[in-house]
């Protein structure tokens, strides 16, 4: 380790396999998607997602939290706290002003918007709750976790759509290899489990229709791939720079190395046609990482399972790797959890440096001609592993690229 490398010290996870890292990665292992029916999109043209367990999350969280805050926030705070005690840190003992606060957020108000709507539509205001503003506003992500664990250094909440949970790593490591606090908590969270966000991304034509099916929908890379699989989830690592892990006397789960971020500036939702923007960032984060294309052992696709996508993700990923090294596709098994994708995914890059393993990709029986990648399917590959990068890609031509190196 350096003076100027971000080390990550706690990991916390929250997604539809469970709470809790370990819950995570062995649902991934497996390969066994987390997709089903939700009640709640009944009479909806796609009616499934992959949705965190109610009682799991209720549990973890406690009762204090749960009547003044949307799920959003609920699904930050779970993760954040099982990141500081994976990273072994008291916060009633540390320099909280040296402390900041990151998250990335896609939406946020799915909870509580509706229920304003249906109050002033009916004329009376008055029954709106109190709350309504403070639960929704994007930033209180990263507010409430500050307030929950002390933490006074800077604090935000940013939003680049499905790259978010990656962008917000990514100025995280910036933050600290500028000296403005020591330990940051970031990472990116967003629940699109909900009637509105069902709608509006299949009237868009994002999401699969495969109704018959939903375990099998979410199909990366596949001829019948037909869109992604909304899903829900929090990721959040703890961050330190190198020295002051040091001084702790903590092993680090790795090093965020490189990150890089690039708009396409070519369309609302559809990437470049020739992946400028993506290529842009996977370039970018390599060399700031400083490593060649062949030090990558293993790629952390975005791979949302949309034809387009992931065709120019593909063919991206062979420009920059003229042999691209194994890849495997998260969202197969999670689904797409929007601005907390990438920061899962970041995760979940760690966990596979850190076994020595890379996850299957399900749903993939067939690869589209074209793709010309070595994606795992099955069963668990064992991998060795140095170095890994993750990728991102949002609506808007957002692209945010980590690379994540062993310790």
């Amino acid at each position: 380790m350096t003076a100027h490398e971000t080390a990550v010290t706690g990991l916390g996870l929250v997604t539809a396999a469970g709470v809790g890292v370990k819950a995570t990665w062995s649902r991934l292992c497996q390969g066994h998607p987390t997709a089903t029916r939700d009640p709640a999109l009944h009479g909806l043209p796609v009616d499934f997602n992959c949705r965190v367990p109610e009682t799991e999350l209720a549990n973890a969280l406690g009762r204090g939290l749960r009547w003044r805050t949307d799920r959003f926030i609920q699904l930050a705070l779970v993760a954040a706290r099982e990141a500081v005690r994976d990273a072994r840190l008291e916060p009633a003992q540390w320099s909280g002003e040296r402390v900041g606060v990151i998250v990335g957020v896609g939406g946020s108000s799915y909870d509580t918007m509706p229920q304003v709507c249906a109050h002033l539509a009916r004329a009376t205001p008055e029954i709106i709750s109190p709350t309504a503003v403070p639960r929704g506003i994007p930033n209180m992500a990263a507010g409430e976790i500050a307030v929950d664990l002390g933490a006074r250094g800077p604090g935000m909440s940013v939003s680049t759509a499905c790259a978010s949970g990656a962008t917000a790593l990514g100025i995280a490591h910036h933050l600290l290899s500028a000296g403005m606090c020591d330990i940051a908590l970031a990472g990116g969270s967003d629940s699109g489990c909900h009637p509105l966000t069902a709608a509006g991304f299949w009237r868009l034509g994002a999401l699969s229709t495969r109704r018959h099916d939903p375990a099998g929908a979410s199909r990366p890379f596949d001829t019948d791939r037909d869109g992604f699989v909304l899903a829900e989830g929090a990721a959040i690592m703890v961050l330190e720079r190198a020295e002051h892990a040091r001084a702790r006397r903590v092993h680090p789960y790795g090093m965020l190395a490189g990150f890089s971020a690039t708009t396409d500036a070519h369309h609302h939702t559809r990437p470049h046609p020739q992946g400028d923007g993506a290529l842009r960032a996977l370039r970018g984060a390599l060399s700031d990482a400083g490593l060649p294309p062949t030090d990558i052992d293993h790629i952390n696709a975005h791979a949302s399972s949309t034809p387009l996508n992931d065709r120019v993700e593909a063919a991206a990923l062979c420009e920059v790797f003229p042999e691209p090294p194994p890849v495997t596709a998260t969202k197969s098994v999670l689904g797409h959890s929007l601005g907390a994708a990438g920061a899962i995914e970041a995760i979940i890059s760690l966990m596979s440096l850190r076994h020595q393993t890379i996850h299957p990709t399900a749903n993939l029986d067939t690869i589209e001609d074209g793709i010309a990648l070595d994606i795992v399917t099955k069963a668990p590959r064992p991998q060795r592993m140095r170095a890994v990068l993750s990728a991102s890609f949002g609506f808007g031509g957002h692209n945010a690229v980590l690379v994540l190196t062993a310790p």
